[in-house]
């Protein structure tokens, strides 16, 4: 595997470099690095700033309207990105559920919902998890039963991450509880604007309202909205899920934190001297960049896969694992390092805020470390990802 981008790669990354200093706010990158809870609109705003360069869905190829990437030009952008302090790109329509829809939806389906994805005209979320049914997500319990041209839906979904911003949403589903659990699953497109749907927000830990739970009360989805084959939707739920793992690493936002760890690390005190010259938090921090590193290049390595067309597999597990930890340890030790000045928050979900406490570097340190406690949970906790490798790996 090379490891050095080449002169054509590098005249990218100035490209994306330029592009990202003359259309991102200050403002904007300013509330994405302070871990500030953006709005709908501040999202919206960056997705189609880069939707009006051909890049709103970096991970989809040209012919469904995306740029044509390679693995490596898109790991040169998310790396810009991280390193301008961008918002992130809400993942569910770009790279969820679109590469669902162009991969085993019909034609009528990516007509209609892809271009919709791309000008983020529909703001997509992902009803999977329920009470009881997270990480055994075969387990799931709501059901669709045929009704003529339609479905009945009926269940409950549960952490639904921007459910509340939400147009639409990619649901798992039970048709059929006669077979086995996996074989039963199909995998529908359902408007959060049906009667019966209902959004009940869940306040997290850091204050912010990004979770919420879904109720489906005898909703009626068109038969239309079923992905693929009906028994099928375990299927595309792995492939989906093998995605967002992949994601969920964040290689290059870890990077941009590590960075600010460092800067944090230099300007606080001990004793006199700047903490990251005491040898015990010194240390600390090298083994997270050996780490890091490492994780780089696993990443770097599963991209010459995908170039060679090979899809993600139980890398995308081992990247979830690493990666989440990575982020846990980041944010505990800028914590750690702030000290008091970690303590206070600066935004509360009814908009109050308070007044700052501390130096600037200090703002949202805390938020970022509790939101990131969940990072081992979300996309199948850790422990499950460690099931798969065992046996996708040493075959146990």
């Amino acid at each position: 595997m090379n490891l050095e981008f080449t002169a054509a790669e590098q005249a990218f990354r100035e490209e994306v470099r330029a592009f990202i200093a003359a259309n991102l706010p200050p403002a904007l990158a300013a509330k994405s690095r302070d871990n500030m809870h953006l709005a709908r609109e501040d999202y919206v705003a960056w997705h189609r700033a880069l939707h009006a360069n051909g890049w709103g869905a970096p991970n989809w190829p040209k012919d469904y309207g995306g740029p044509g990437w390679s693995a490596v030009q898109r790991y040169i952008f998310d790396e810009e990105c991280a390193a301008a302090d961008a918002p992130p790109l809400v993942p569910f329509g770009i790279a969820m559920v679109g590469p669902v829809i162009y991969t085993f939806g019909s034609d009528a389906q990516k007509q209609r919902y892809l271009p919709r994805i791309l000008s983020m005209e529909d703001w997509w979320c992902q009803g999977y998890s329920e009470p009881g049914s997270g990480s055994d997500l075969a387990s799931l319990r709501t059901r669709a039963e045929p009704d003529g041209d339609d479905y009945i839906v009926n269940g409950h979904k549960i952490w639904t991450t921007q459910a509340h911003y939400a147009d639409m949403m990619f649901c798992l589903v039970r048709t059929d509880p006669t077979v086995k659990p996996q074989e039963g699953i199909s995998f529908l497109l359902i408007d959060m604007k049906t009667p019966g749907v209902t959004v009940r927000p869940i306040i997290s830990i850091d204050e912010g309202h990004g979770v919420n739970e879904v109720f489906l009360d005898n909703v009626r989805v068109p038969k239309a909205n079923l992905i693929g084959q009906e028994g099928k939707g375990w299927t595309y739920a792995k492939f989906l899920l093998g995605n967002e793992r992949t994601g969920i690493a964040e290689v290059a936002t870890s990077k941009q934190r590590l960075k600010r760890l460092k800067d944090i690390a230099r300007a606080e005190r001990s004793m006199g001297a700047a903490l990251l010259e005491e040898p015990a938090f010194r240390d600390r921090v090298a083994a997270v960049e050996i780490d890091l590193l490492a994780l780089e290049y696993t990443n770097l390595r599963m991209l010459a896969a995908e170039q060679g067309g090979r899809g993600p597999g139980p890398e995308a597990s081992m990247l979830k694992i690493r990666g989440s930890e990575i982020q846990q340890a980041i944010t505990e030790l800028a914590v750690e390092a702030l000290g008091y000045y970690a303590a206070p928050y600066e935004h509360r979900p009814d908009g109050s805020n308070q007044p700052p406490v501390g130096p600037d570097y200090a703002q949202g340190r805390m938020e970022a470390f509790l939101y990131n406690r969940a990072t081992t949970i979300y996309g199948g906790s850790n422990e499950i990802q460690r099931n798969i490798i065992a046996k996708m790996v040493l075959g146990l």
